[in-house]
């Protein structure tokens, strides 16, 4: 490589790492925070938690609770896909807690990535879940189980990063709807499934939140979803099937504090305190309330 292209390298590269710092000064500084005011007090820690996104409602309450005891601690939340927010941080986006949806983006932050890692002596395989195949209230679908989901004329899905895609991807192969290596089943693309399905129309989704707004409203027939995203869409939202684990999977919720150079030790400890926190009793009713399990 000649210096030139030595040099127009590092600065694409310094450019992409000021980019994702720039946009997670934003989230920090101007985003409404789910779980918590922007600091007024310089005392407290502030501690940034990137979480699946079907777990945006308890959190805001976890956080909520926690802050009764803890008002010393200033959370700010980022809810996305856990593929997505993976992604963010290894791109360079702070981020103190990280809670997925999948074990599969927790082992990847474990292995480490430029400058930190997900630490596992503190890692939780905290809750479970489960894959629910949903029609909207009304829509009078033909679709009465998982197996006959062909019958419908179209579906809101989850893309192969997302872990409830995976689980659906996986639960696919194990029903004999589509051909293919169940350990490879996030190499399934949307075509594959809709020819699989005679023509089904995918609609293909960022998030699982994405999803279960995509059917509430009637845009798409069916869909999957977790258990939990049913909750408060109960008037909009009908389960036709709750898919067995022997299908999907066991679906585990990881959460872990991270370790990086921008994370003091003071953040480190509140971190992982909050991470305890989390399989207290009052936690644990809390989780129970938005239809999640305890591993």
């Amino acid at each position: 490589m000649c210096r030139k292209e030595f040099f127009m390298l590092n600065v694409k590269k310094i450019i992409k790492k000021i980019s994702v710092c720039c946009v997670m000064a934003a989230l920090v500084t101007g985003m409404p925070a789910g779980c918590g005011k922007k600091n007024e007090n310089s005392k407290k820690t502030e501690i940034i938690i990137f979480a699946a996104k079907s777990l945006n409602g308890v959190m805001d309450e976890l956080c909520k609770e926690y802050n009764k005891e803890h008002p010393d601690i200033n959370f700010h939340t980022n809810y996305d896909s856990s593929g997505t927010l993976m992604t963010q941080i290894k791109e360079g986006a702070k981020c103190n807690i990280f809670f997925s949806a999948g074990v599969e983006q927790m082992d990847e932050l474990e292995k480490g990535y430029d400058g930190g890692s997900a630490d596992k002596d503190n890692r939780k395989d905290l809750l479970n879940n489960q894959v629910c195949l949903v029609t909207w209230k009304g829509s009078n679908t033909k679709v009465k189980s998982f197996k006959d989901m062909a019958k419908a004329k179209n579906m809101a899905l989850a893309d192969e990063t997302v872990p409830v895609g995976q689980y659906t991807r996986k639960a696919l192969i194990n029903s004999h709807l589509v051909s293919g290596d169940k350990e490879k089943a996030n190499d399934l693309k949307d075509t594959d499934i809709s020819n699989a399905l005679g023509g089904l129309e995918i609609n293909s989704c960022a998030n699982v939140g994405a999803v279960a707004a995509a059917v509430a409203e009637g845009a798409d027939e069916i869909g999957t979803v977790y258990y939990s995203d049913t909750f408060g869409y109960e008037d909009n939202l009908e389960i036709i099937e709750k898919l067995p684990n022997s299908l999907t999977g066991d679906v585990i919720y990881p959460v872990a504090p991270l370790k990086s150079d921008d994370i003091s030790d003071a953040e480190f400890n509140a971190s992982n305190e909050f991470v305890k926190f989390m399989s207290e009793e009052k936690a644990v009713k809390l989780f129970e309330k938005y239809h999640f399990s305890m591993s």
